[in-house]
């Protein structure tokens, strides 16, 4: 099955929180998109757990996530070396991650996360290509949503 109009509906799917772009050399990629471009940096940080570097920038009311791999045998290496740079994965805003999971899972959504987990600017979860017409979709729990707490975010919220 895959994610349509109606389901997201349901899920209450507010903005595009960003667009993930994979890139070989993330001070390069900075050279377009920040120097180039002129759009804010907001956030440059390795995620250990994933292997990777990562940096945001605003683009309006969105972001563009530069996600670099520092481990040549991770998911988004052998996917930069599969494919080479550019479009990775889009990410939706939701209001509660957890029960967007289960209503997606219900509808037989294929879930790469079965619960909400730590990204860089929230709670996250993958839902699979295969479900998702051949795109990696990702979700992000609003800001100070029900996730927030249990996975040890500050009190203060990242801006996002």
């Amino acid at each position: 099955m895959a994610l349509d109009a109606a389901l997201a509906r349901k899920l209450g799917v507010g903005r595009i929180h960003h667009v993930a772009l994979v890139v070989a050399d993330l001070d390069a990629a900075l050279g377009l998109y920040r120097d180039t471009l002129g759009l804010p940096l907001t956030l440059i940080l390795p995620i250990e757990s994933d292997r990777v570097r990562i940096a945001f920038l605003t683009a309006g009311e969105s972001r563009i996530e530069l996600v670099e791999p520092t481990d040549d045998t991770t998911g988004v290496a052998r996917f930069l070396a599969a494919k080479g740079e550019g479009f990775h994965h889009v990410c939706f805003e939701v209001p509660a991650l957890a029960a967007a999971l289960e209503r997606i899972a219900a509808d037989g959504i294929e879930l790469i996360d079965r619960s909400p987990r730590r990204g860089a600017e929230g709670p996250v979860a993958f839902l699979h290509p295969k479900s998702c017409h051949g795109v990696l979709v990702e979700l992000i729990e609003a800001r100070g949503g029900p996730a927030w707490e249990p996975l040890g975010y500050a009190d203060r919220p990242p801006e996002g």
